[in-house]
């Protein structure tokens, strides 16, 4: 349960925000802090756990037909990457309370970086892998929105959509390869695939699935040649690109590589890619940092050249590599969260983030200047900084590698390549920020920020020092409980920030000396960058995107003309072909199932469906009319449900058609009375002979259907509706506890079409007819004296027989869905007898508020039964006695039921009140 709690914690926290928004900043950020601290807590109390009994696991059963759980796994690797996510967490949010200015939103901004941060906890602690992507997607999505956070400008706007459209095409590949591989493996819990990597490499296909889930963690990781997307995520406020830089996000990918390290690593074909794109991207990354003027553009490509350097080290193959990869990414999240910060610090002080104007900052920041110069030491790996010692164990890495063959010698050279230029922009950063002569005129005059701003910074610098002097004591650790996840016969190596004198050390000396090279000659190396060819991925993707959109559009006006029998037709021709096979095919034995008797009533009853149909087809351009027709249609349906022993689908079917019936009319009324004939003789022959074709294909499936004997699944509910479900009704039994599931999605959908056309609706102002079709005017009283009056007296009764099917409904014909229908129909009719403004004068409904809380009715009953170690949804019953009353029944489903009957109130009202309100006599009305 803690390890749940641990992600629910700051997922349920994003509503704190919400709340607080229009109070003190200052409690808004206290108590969005008190989820995740507490989630930190909860994390920091399993680690015992963890060291004395080994990974821990909790299984909450969802879907256990189709093998579906919420499973949460905890371990060295998920535990080294949620106390980042949470530590660096809480420190981003104490940040952004101080950099944030007055008009940003703090509590919506709050609000989505929990729900970051929670997608990101999904990922670090899911025990299934479907689970797992669907953190995933769920990271793009809220990171969309953070790197999005200021709209108004419309580089947020682009960097956003660049960083959503990547991440979210890579994992559809990731996705693709998960099921490629739980199809191998013959399940989806980690624990399962963590032992089954000799399976999974044995494999066929297995360099299919090795690429499908490279290129999920490249794109999340920025790897070349998705690296694109990340600098122009720096759009974002400077708080979500330290976030997003250091313990987040980029991190994703690198979290998925060393999750899957036991599965797809150890072969070439792993070796040469990850080494490929690391390298590559290490130095385009370190190459383009040097030359950035915006200091956070600067921040931005040294990430990627440090995504690079861990992506390197996991593609070596060698004993200690993934080693260096973990500490190292432990070591960067570190200083580059601290960067970030102090970036953001600079600019809030300044006005400016401009690197040709900043300078001398050391006199008026002094303390914001010894916490970046500590941060930009490690990040060259300056000892005794931690960066000191992973770059010293990448360079011992990569002398030992053997992968790249008689070209194994060139892997050092340009990794001490990368570690020089890391040094060059490091260098350019704190000697031109802090230093480089006398501070010249800045857009504010700076100062130190609040002592509360520099706080995160001042900690993580320490860190960097701290992890630095004593490695072994605080590092190794975690790191190494880390690594054993991948490589459990792996024996501890000792972190050391000396290991005496050797090549690594001489390759670092020299990496500082060529850094420092370049620095002094940096001149020479803008000039020769002003001269090259510069491609803005950004203005390349933006171009992509507008020509998809052409093309789009094209294909858009070459479909859909906005004829509804051009759209009808080809979706009837594409069935047809689709079972033109299967039907060609099927053989029709007769009587082998003996057919039911038609009696009179049943002639009557299909003849008339027969006509009202035809009806409808014949007089449709006479809308009113075809109205009429139709239902009839649904009258003769309702009946025959009657005449099959269905009462429950009769009552819904005839409440749908009422609400249905009062909608069409409502929507005929702002129409013309009369629609156009659209249809040439040729296109009525095509119509005749589609309807034709379907009807004899539904016809002869139908037959297929009836004539042959099968196992139905009746008997199951029969059999256990009141022992399972506690209710006599199977067919609300049915889809309150055995299909909760199905139900909570229609409702969910039925939800989200009322607030889509209520936003349709909206500032809607169509033409409204003068006269009715035969020419006569409108009648001036809207609303006789007579229908008011009458509505009034049955409205209590309608709404006495709503709660009366309500609460019969799980052991008698009813439920909440038909309940739901009648109340509509019954608020509905005083809509009509009285008009909108004078019902919300006296009824006051919020449809809104009534479609959210019957979803979050429904949701919290499903995951009430979580708590108590069940399946999604399941129900609970028992039986009561209370004196005069006697016995009765009371079941969870009930509170389902509750919320499926708001609903639908919600919902129909909604879509109907809103509908009315177009009519300005409404508006006219409310002003008498």
């Amino acid at each position: 349960m803690a390890l749940m709690w641990i992600l629910l914690l700051p997922l349920l926290g994003t509503l704190v925000p919400l709340v607080l928004m229009k109070r003190s900043r200052g409690w808004c950020a206290s108590l969005s802090a008190l989820a995740p601290c507490s989630a930190l807590l909860l994390l920091l109390n399993q680690w015992p756990t963890l060291l004395a009994e080994g990974p821990i696991l909790a299984t909450y059963s969802w879907l256990p037909r189709i093998g579906l759980n919420w499973t949460f796994y905890l371990d060295g690797l998920s535990l080294l990457f949620a106390l980042l996510i949470l530590g660096i967490g809480l420190l981003v949010l104490l940040y952004a309370r101080y950099y944030l200015a007055q008009k940003d939103n703090l509590g919506l901004f709050y609000s989505y970086l929990l729900l970051f941060m929670s997608a990101m906890l999904g990922i670090v602690l899911s025990g299934n892998v479907i689970q797992l992507w669907f953190f995933w997607e769920l990271t793009s999505i809220s990171s969309f929105l953070l790197i999005g956070f200021w709209f108004q400008q419309s580089a947020a706007r682009k960097g956003a959509r660049m960083a959503l459209t990547v991440t979210g095409t890579g994992g559809l590949a990731l996705l693709a390869g998960l099921l490629l591989i739980g199809h191998w493996v013959g399940s989806y819990e980690l624990s399962v695939w963590l032992a089954s990597g000799d399976l999974i490499r044995e494999q066929a296909l297995y360099p299919l699935a090795l690429v499908l889930v490279l290129i999920g963690a490249f794109t999340k990781s920025a790897q070349f040649p998705f690296h694109f997307w990340l600098p122009h995520a720096m759009a974002a406020p400077t708080p979500v690109s330290a976030y997003l830089h250091s313990a987040t996000m980029v991190k994703a990918g690198l979290f998925l590589l060393a999750r899957f390290y036991p599965l797809l690593a150890g072969t070439e074909l792993w070796g040469w890619l990850l080494t490929s794109a690391g390298l590559t991207t290490l130095l385009l990354g370190a190459y383009l940092a040097l030359f950035k003027t915006d200091l956070k553009g600067l921040m931005a490509y040294s990430t990627l050249s440090h995504l690079g350097l861990i992506t390197l080290l996991m593609g070596l193959n060698t004993q200690l590599a993934l080693v260096a990869a973990l500490f190292h990414l432990l070591n960067h999240a570190l200083f580059k969260a601290a960067l970030f910060m102090s970036a953001g610090i600079i600019d809030h002080e300044t006005g400016t983030r401009d690197l040709r104007v900043l300078r001398g900052l050391s006199s008026a920041l002094p303390l914001t200047a010894t916490f970046s110069l500590i941060a930009a030491a490690a990040m060259a790996g300056v000892p005794p900084l931690n960066g000191f010692i992973s770059k010293e164990m990448l360079l011992t890495e990569a002398l030992n590698q053997t992968q790249w063959g008689s070209l194994s010698w060139l892997l050092p050279v340009l990794v001490t390549g990368g570690a020089a230029l890391s040094v060059a922009y490091s260098v350019r950063f704190a000697y031109g920020v802090f230093f480089a002569g006398p501070m010249g005129p800045l857009p504010t005059t700076p100062h130190e920020p609040p002592r509360m701003m520099l706080l995160p910074v001042a900690l993580l610098a320490l860190l960097c020092l701290a992890l630095g002097l004593f490695p072994a004591q605080l590092a190794e650790p975690l790191v190494m409980l880390a690594v054993i996840t991948a490589q459990p016969e792996l024996s501890s190596p000792h972190l050391a920030l000396w290991h005496g004198m050797n090549w690594p050390l001489g390759l670092s000396l020299l990496a500082f000396l060529i850094g420092t090279l370049i620095f002094m000659t940096r001149q020479r190396l803008f000039a020769f960058r002003e001269r090259t060819p510069d491609l803005d991925a950004k203005l390349v993707f933006e171009a992509g995107i507008q020509g998809l959109v052409k093309r789009a559009q094209l294909w858009h006006q070459r479909l859909e003309n906005a004829s509804l029998q051009r759209y009808l037709a080809w979706m009837l021709i594409g069935v047809l072909l689709l079972l033109a096979q299967p039907i060609a095919t099927l053989s029709l034995p007769l009587a082998q199932q003996p057919l039911q008797p038609i009696d009179g009533v049943s002639w009557v009853v299909a003849l008339l469906l027969s006509l009202g149909a035809l009806a409808t087809v014949v007089v449709h351009h006479q809308r009113l009319l075809a109205l009429l027709t139709l239902s009839l249609v649904g009258l003769m349906v309702s009946l025959a449900f009657v005449r099959f022993s269905a009462p429950d689908l009769a009552l819904t079917q005839i409440s749908v058609e009422v609400v249905t019936m009062i909608l069409f009319l409502l929507a005929l009324y702002f129409l013309p009375q009369q629609g156009r004939a659209e249809s040439a003789p040729w296109r009525i022959w095509r119509d005749l002979a589609l309807a034709g074709s379907v009807g004899a294909v539904v016809g002869t499936l139908n037959f297929a259907m009836i004539t042959r004997p099968f196992e139905s699944i009746s008997g199951y509910f029969l059999e256990n509706s009141y022992s399972g479900g506690g209710g006599t009704n199977v067919v609300n039994v049915i889809l309150v506890d055995f299909r909760g599931t199905d139900t909570l999605g229609e409702i969910a959908v039925l939800g989200i079409a009322a607030l889509g056309i209520y936003k349709l609706l909206t500032g809607l102002k169509p033409t409204l007819p003068t006269q009715s079709p035969l020419g006569y005017a409108w009648a001036q009283e809207r609303y006789p004296m007579l229908l008011a009056t009458v509505s009034q007296s049955l409205l209590p009764l309608a709404l006495l027989v709503s709660v009366y099917i309500f609460l019969r409904g799980h052991n008698q014909p009813g439920g909440g869905f038909i309940a739901g229908l009648i109340t509509a129909i019954a608020l509905t009719q005083q809509y009509i007898a009285h008009g909108i403004l004078w019902v919300k004068e006296r009824l006051h409904l919020n449809y809104q508020w009534m479609i959210g809380g019957g979803l979050l009715i429904a949701l919290s009953t499903g995951l009430g039964s979580l708590l108590f170690d069940q399946a999604f949804l399941t129900s609970w019953f028992d039986y009561f006695h209370l004196p005069l009353i006697g016995s009765f029944e009371l079941a969870s489903a009930m509170l389902f039921d509750l919320g499926v009957y708001l609903t639908v109130v919600g919902a129909t009202l909604m879509i109907l009140a809103h509908l009315g309100k177009l009519d300005p006599a409404n508006v006219i009305q409310g002003v008498r």
